[in-house]
């Protein structure tokens, strides 16, 4: 089973089937948080939602030459949320990372370490060139994840996402292979 070790209090971990309950407890217990940003969150109803979620991302190692494309963020060894490549291009070399974490795991760092690690997988591992990652223009929360990873903001794609039946601008934020090794050398 993959397992990327980010700290000692933190690590992610490629999903297993046995995940599904945990999962859909976190999921479920966040509810009402997680989706004003998320339009998938009423469409994982129960246990069986959250297994064919995993099952489908158990088939998206392919996409990636081998490496998990979604992985659980786990806190002290408790489920915290989930962090991954919501699309790996690997004719272009490029991918775009997505994540989300209960509300009761906020404000300890998780997302932008678990990010931080999802990056040097990218870079590192996999070989990409690019990676992105997008936010809706008001959840200041999830922007907040790629500037203080020291992504450049390159765009705003209007419209983008339909949540809760309003329309939401992304911002796009991307960051370079050559630039992240660098930013990682003065660090």
């Amino acid at each position: 089973m993959f397992t990327y070790q980010i700290n000692d209090v933190l690590y992610l971990r490629m999903y297993s089937l046995e995940d599904a309950e945990a999962l859909y407890h976190l999921i479920d217990e966040s509810r009402d948080y997680l989706k004003e940003w998320l339009a998938w969150v009423d469409y994982n109803t129960d246990i069986e939602s959250s297994r064919d979620f995993i099952q489908r991302t158990l088939e998206g190692v392919s996409e990636t030459g081998g490496y998990p494309k979604t992985l659980g963020m786990f806190y002290k060894g408790e489920l915290a949320g989930t962090v991954g490549f919501n699309e790996v291009n690997r004719t272009h070399q490029y991918a775009t990372i997505g994540y989300w974490l209960s509300e009761k795991f906020q404000k300890k760092g998780i997302v932008t370490e678990a990010c931080r690690g999802m990056i040097n997988l990218g870079f590192n591992e996999i070989g990409l060139n690019r990676i992105e990652i997008r936010a809706a223009s008001g959840n200041k929360k999830s922007q907040a994840i790629p500037e203080r990873l020291g992504f450049t903001k390159e765009a705003v794609v209007r419209e983008a996402e339909l949540v809760n039946g309003q329309f939401y601008d992304h911002i796009v934020y991307g960051m370079l292979a050559r630039d992240w090794l660098t930013k990682e050398k003065e660090a």
